[in-house]
């Protein structure tokens, strides 16, 4: 495992002048020219981007989902960017934001606002009025005569390009970015490690809240008070208990009331600090865990390290996957599975960065045949679950790969299950 240097990690969340912390102006334009970078070796002229990652990670605008294509952003080889969003918004950003010098109202072809016209026309003159909006700029950029990108293959809109004269490719644009976003930044790696801690402050107030005959609603609700209160963004994770722990409820976080005895599980998925997602997960137990709660948690544990060491650069996705359980410790047959592609989300590593699922994945349902080589840079979580009795639990660590090994961004305790004394 990757051992930090003194005074390297975490710092505070608020911008200072007497030490240095997150960069965001060094992390915008080291994004920006590693997908510049890997167009100029392509043979577009441009790349249009529809995806909201995409279009974060290349203008640094914060991408809070949208109706769909209610912005869009293209790139061009010689580095002009060119951005489109909703009246509102791109008001705001021709104030706010002095490193984007050509904003634009952007036309939604995409998503909820033409599909709400109830009209074929409509939408129809909607992708037409999109795809005229980015064929202006290309002309004006000199791109108009190259191939260009696109991250979303929607039939239609890309028709409304070619009946332009414009050659669209709808895979390079993709791999493009999947290639400039696998490795992350010092800063984006920064961002990661930041929103580790921020989750760590809501585990403490889980500690601090849950109680038997408190909700789990009520948990997670001081929970996400808590990440709010950091100043994450909380779309995503959960708190279950008891019985709802294993397999994990369809609802995630309900109406139940904690009891004595229970396992408290709280998945923090999708914590967003500066865009950059969590996936960190804890187990708690109310009172002294069980013997079988032990044991289960101890070999959830083991097979998460078990992972953990076997991932450095060079590394092959078909080879550490083989940490992970075989079919007897998948439980397979519980779940009357044949097959480790049907065990889904249970025991993998998948990359995190501005989405919650980046490069890479492993995973015994795809790996074995499909493997990737490991790099350095990657960061990723890793999780890993057992069943203990008629509840579970659950364990996850977030990490970045490094020269020789992983460095362990997620900090709160793993060694056993988290105790609630009450």
């Amino acid at each position: 495992m990757y051992e930090r240097d003194f005074m390297e990690g975490t710092r505070g969340t608020m911008a200072v002048d007497w030490e240095e912390r997150i960069d965001v102006k060094r992390m915008r334009r080291e994004r920006k020219e590693r997908a510049l970078d890997r167009l100029q070796d392509s043979e577009l002229g441009s790349i249009l981007l529809i995806n909201d990652p995409n279009v974060r990670y290349v203008t640094g605008l914060a991408m809070t989902g949208g109706s769909g294509a209610d912005h869009y952003t293209l790139l061009t080889e010689d580095g002009d960017v060119v951005h489109w969003d909703t009246a509102d918004h791109a008001s705001n950003q021709r104030f706010n934001c002095p490193w984007l010098d050509d904003i634009r109202y952007a036309c939604p072809g995409l998503g909820n606002v033409p599909r709400a016209s109830g009209s074929a026309s409509a939408r129809d003159w909607l992708k037409d009025k999109m795809a005229e909006t980015v064929y202006t700029a290309m002309e004006e950029y000199g791109v108009d005569r190259e191939p260009m990108g696109i991250d979303v293959g929607n039939g239609t809109l890309i028709e409304k390009f070619e009946n332009r004269g414009v050659d669209v490719d709808t895979s390079a644009a993709t791999d493009i970015m999947l290639d400039a976003r696998k490795t992350k930044t010092r800063d984006e790696i920064e961002c990661l490690r930041q929103v580790a801690a921020i989750c760590e402050a809501g585990f403490q107030k889980i500690t601090e809240s849950a109680r038997p005959g408190k909700r789990e609603s009520e948990v997670w609700g001081d929970a996400v008070s808590e990440l709010w209160g950091h100043g994450a963004m909380a779309q995503g994770g959960y708190v279950t208990s008891g019985p709802n722990t294993w397999p994990k409820h369809q609802a995630n976080t309900t109406d139940r009331m904690i009891r004595p005895n229970d396992l408290v599980y709280a998945d923090f998925y999708n914590i967003g600090y500066l865009g950059y997602r969590s996936c960190y997960y804890r187990t708690f137990s109310m009172g002294e865990p069980t013997q079988a709660q032990k044991d289960a948690y101890e070999k959830a544990r083991d097979d998460l390290y078990d992972v953990l060491e076997r991932i450095e650069p060079g590394a092959t996705t078909d080879e550490i996957c083989k940490g992970f359980p075989d079919r007897d410790g998948e439980h397979m047959d519980w779940y009357d599975a044949d097959e480790f592609w049907q065990m889904t989300t249970n025991h993998w590593a998948h990359g995190l960065g501005l989405q919650l699922y980046e490069t890479p994945l492993i995973w015994r349902g795809l790996s074995p045949d499909h493997p990737i080589e490991i790099e350095e840079g990657m960061t990723m979580a890793v999780e890993t679950m057992q069943p203990a009795e008629r509840q579970g639990v659950r364990v996850e660590e977030m990490v970045v790969v490094r020269e020789n090994g992983v460095e362990i961004l997620s900090e709160w305790p793993v060694s056993e299950i988290t105790r609630i004394d009450y």
